[in-house]
């Protein structure tokens, strides 16, 4: 694991707004996430939810939809646990504020079409205020929804970022979780549910020797 070795510098970090980060996506996926836009951290950096102090890296693993904690730089890891990441909006801000409601709902339509196209089996957004803006959903609550999105489970959860002092590690993990058994249980739309889960176990397990391997050259190096 390589990780991000630095902290970028304010005039890093400035340079970074407009930038935009590429969809960590793949057919036949368990789960797409959707976060809200890239954070001028996340933009610098290149992978998806990098600032320090955001919640999503911990509650993939809390939850145990990962095997153990992944640096953001290890993102590509997640596609082969079925696991994908996207944004409502594609450029990169300081602040969520910064964002109109027409760029929320261009982002809506884009999701769909991304949706349609890649067919993941449950659809997690990671933001209410964003999904009911993008969707002109202004009564839905968080949790997992009554409909269905071209196909996919649903699911509303809270923006994971640290600033986000409503929900604690903890609440980030039994939602994480909820997702998990609840997505699980789906059929898949892409390759039938039991060959994917396998391929899932078989990737997890990867990710686990990959780490053991790495921890007992470490020792013999100490």
């Amino acid at each position: 694991m390589e990780g991000i070795k630095r902290r970028p510098t304010r005039a890093e970090l400035l340079a970074s707004a407009g930038k935009t980060i590429p969809n960590l996506v793949a057919p036949g996926l368990r789960i797409l996430f959707v976060g809200i836009n890239p954070g001028l951290y996340t933009a610098w950096s290149g992978y998806h939810f990098a600032k320090p102090g955001n919640r999503f890296w911990p509650a993939l693993y809390a939850s145990g939809l990962t095997p153990r904690l992944l640096d953001p730089s290890e993102e590509k890891d997640l596609l082969a646990l079925g696991i994908g990441i996207t944004g409502f909006v594609r450029r990169a801000t300081a602040s969520a504020a910064e964002l109109t409601d027409d760029e929320y709902r261009a982002g809506g339509r884009r999701l769909r079409a991304l949706v349609k196209k890649f067919k993941p089996r449950c659809v997690v957004t990671l933001g209410i205020t964003a999904y009911r803006i993008a969707f002109d959903a202004a009564d839905a609550k968080l949790g997992r929804q009554p409909e269905r999105f071209e196909g996919a489970e649903l699911w509303v959860l809270p923006n994971p970022s640290g600033l986000n002092a409503h929900f604690q590690a903890a609440d980030y993990a039994r939602l994480f979780k909820e997702v998990r058994l609840g997505c699980s249980a789906q059929p898949s739309t892409g390759q039938p549910t039991s060959r994917a889960t396998q391929s899932h176990r078989r990737a997890a397990e990867r990710l686990n020797r990959r780490e053991n391997t790495r921890g007992s050259s470490a020792a013999r190096r100490a």
